[in-house]
């Protein structure tokens, strides 16, 4: 017998979670799970989802994407960025702030957030810019409600500064003050652009050059030295598209020493490499930080199981086709579309037995979800989260390509690639925003989430660029 106060019950699959799999039933009531029941043990909903032969899984959590709008929507916008996150299996995105305007004020936090609101598919949160001229916006950008701040250590779209390192330090004062988690794009700028500078005038334009500018100490040393900053203030840190293997021992260490700091990698710097760029349009591959040599990826990956590594993003960055390709690499934009298909990519990772479903949740799932002070809420199926869910067939076969991208952007770096397992229905808040590779959705509905972390720990607070202006102030 159906029960008038369930929505909607999800029956017959097989539950994942980061700590193991199991036959279960999910009843979902106004948007949140209210049970979960041994298969056939709760009342039928108003709808009842036949989840037979598949897995259901809680929605994946990119932290780690550019929608383009305000500014530049001619390579992403709102419609398109979460359409492709909603086919992705994706229910909630948190977006960079490089946009134009960036979101660098209150103003500008308001100006995109009207937008997301009314165009998102999937729920959101929005980034604030941490830079060298808008140091007093933190503490109004937080009590708006941005999910976070990002940091430009290395130049991407969009050109922002890299603040020097005394604005640097006093804004990980300032965030680790206010308890929210910093996102770092973590490569030394003064040590890249020497080298890209000299390249250029040497006239070397060929597609390796791009990776030369950034070699690994490059990522090294700005890692190295955001955490040594995150210590040293209390400040929360999460390092952006980590692609080096060289950065793995420093990343052992500092989280040995304590400092809270969170990495992510990129399905991209998993799967791809610098070798396969010599192809015809391999120009295609041009990102910031690089994807490197194939040597790379065997570490990632083993840095993903054995906790180096905390997640997987995708740095979702599209652009207009006719930006892509160039026979002068340094006129190629950076960065290319993922978050509709790194589900399907990790998918394909379990069944080639490369990680455990439980790791896939634990990476795409939990794990951003506690970092950025959502777990409970979302990342997570139980009772009282949000009913943000993904059915999986795991067995599903198909080809990745950029005809099926419903970004705007139509370029796939995993053009022709063959993958095992794909999402077949993404549910954010109770309801179905797309299924069997459609969107049945609609603008508007993706709400804003907001961080709940633990109180702030800020450290030595009596050396702080604030402390210090005090007259007389000790600096011991």
């Amino acid at each position: 017998m159906a029960d008038a106060t369930l929505d909607t019950l999800v029956t017959g699959g097989t539950l994942a979670t980061e700590d193991g799999a199991f036959a279960a039933d999910v009843a979902i009531a106004n948007g949140v799970v209210v049970a979960i029941g041994a298969p056939g043990s709760l009342p039928a909903g108003r709808e009842t989802i036949d989840a037979t032969g598949r897995i259901v899984m809680p929605g994946v959590i990119d932290v780690h994407v550019h929608f383009r709008e305000p500014g530049m929507t001619h390579k992403e916008d709102w419609d398109t960025g979460t359409a492709s996150a909603a086919l992705g299996g994706v229910t909630t995105v948190f977006e960079m702030p490089n946009t134009n305007p960036p979101v660098d004020t209150v103003a500008h936090f308001r100006l995109k957030k009207a937008a997301a609101d009314a165009r998102a598919h999937v729920d959101f949160g929005i980034y604030g810019l941490l830079a060298e001229h808008n140091l007093a916006e933190l503490p109004g950008l937080a009590e708006a409600g941005v999910c976070g701040f990002k940091l430009f250590l290395g130049n991407t779209t969009g050109d922002l500064p890299c603040p020097s390192d005394g604005a640097v330090l006093e804004g990980f004062e300032i965030v680790a003050g206010l308890g929210l988690r910093c996102t770092i794009h973590a490569e030394n700028s003064p040590v890249l652009f020497w080298r890209q500078n000299k390249m250029r005038a040497a006239g070397r334009t060929d597609v390796f050059a791009h990776l030369a500018a950034r070699t690994d100490v490059v990522a090294v040393e700005a890692l190295s030295r955001s955490a040594i900053f995150a210590e040293w203030t209390g400040a929360r840190i999460h390092i952006a598209h980590e692609s080096c293997a060289a950065s793995l021992p420093h990343i052992r260490f500092f989280k040995a020493r304590g400092v809270d700091m969170t990495v992510e990698t990129l399905p991209q710097y998993l799967y791809l490499d610098a070798e396969s760029m010599t192809q015809p349009g391999g120009e295609v591959l041009r990102m910031n930080p690089p994807i490197r040599q194939q040597a790379n990826q065997a570490p990632l990956w083993q840095g993903l199981t054995d906790g180096a590594i905390d997640m997987i993003s995708t740095d979702h960055a599209p652009h207009a086709v006719e930006e892509k390709y160039n026979a002068d690499i340094w006129n190629v934009a950076c960065g290319f579309p993922g978050v509709q298909t790194s589900l399907q990519l990790m998918l394909d990772a379990v069944a080639k037995d490369r990680l455990q479903m439980t790791d896939l949740v634990r990476l795409m799932c939990a794990a951003p979800a506690r970092a950025f002070g959502l777990y409970g809420r979302k990342g997570v199926l139980r009772p009282g989260a949000d009913a943000d869910l993904v059915i999986v067939d795991p067995t599903a076969e198909a080809v990745l390509g950029a005809a099926d991208l419903a970004s705007r952007g139509k370029v796939s770096a995993y053009e022709g690639r063959h993958v095992t397992g794909k999402p077949v229905r993404t549910m954010v808040r109770g309801r179905t925003v797309a299924l069997d590779g459609r969107l049945t959705g609609s603008r508007g509905w993706g709400r804003i989430v907001r961080p709940d972390m633990p109180t702030p720990a800020p450290k030595n607070q009596n050396t702080t660029t604030k402390a210090i202006l005090q007259p007389h102030q000790r600096p011991w």
